[in-house]
């Protein structure tokens, strides 16, 4: 029998604060405000002869830039039906239901998920964490859950499973 275990990673340091707002409807929306996100991991693989599944330092590093990459900005959903994101040199202009909203491109990450929700960051990194394959496949691992927090007991996950 094969000898699978869950390593389970929520450090400190898996974060990042950035500003938001979800979209409801196509009439409806929050006000701009920002939160201290929370990253933690889950990873399934094989237990080696060694005892360990591997050195999950390297996980941890990949999770910390990925989380460095987003820190202190306004996040966009690029791919939202009810935005419409016009490049404007420095900025970009956000329509949204007659309302038109600037922001300085320096400050701002246009992100290729549908809302600025936990659901669809935890999906995002996920599938910044699998473009390595070489973390993967060299891992053997099985299994990995993201979940991200924009608060105590509020948590968005995502998964992903080897076929």
């Amino acid at each position: 029998m094969e000898n699978l275990t869950t390593i389970e990673l929520s450090k400190e340091y898996l974060k990042f604060s950035a500003a938001h707002f979800t979209v409801f409807s196509a009439t409806d929306r929050e006000r701009l405000h920002g939160h201290n996100f929370k990253v933690s991991a889950k990873v399934t693989a094989p237990v080696g002869p060694n005892g360990m599944c591997f050195s999950y330092r390297i996980l941890k590093d990949k999770l910390e830039a990925l989380c460095a990459s987003l820190d202190e900005y306004l996040l966009l959903s690029a791919d939202s039906p009810h935005l419409i994101i016009v490049d404007e040199g420095d900025n970009y202009r956000v329509e949204f239901n007659g309302e038109s909203m600037r922001f300085l491109k320096a400050d701002t990450l246009l992100l290729p998920v549908r809302n600025a929700t936990v659901e669809e960051y935890s999906r995002y990194i996920l599938e910044r964490l699998l473009e390595d394959r070489s973390l993967i496949d060299g891992y053997d691992i099985r299994e990995v859950g993201i979940k991200v927090s924009s608060g105590p007991g509020q948590w968005g996950s995502a998964h992903w499973k080897k076929v």
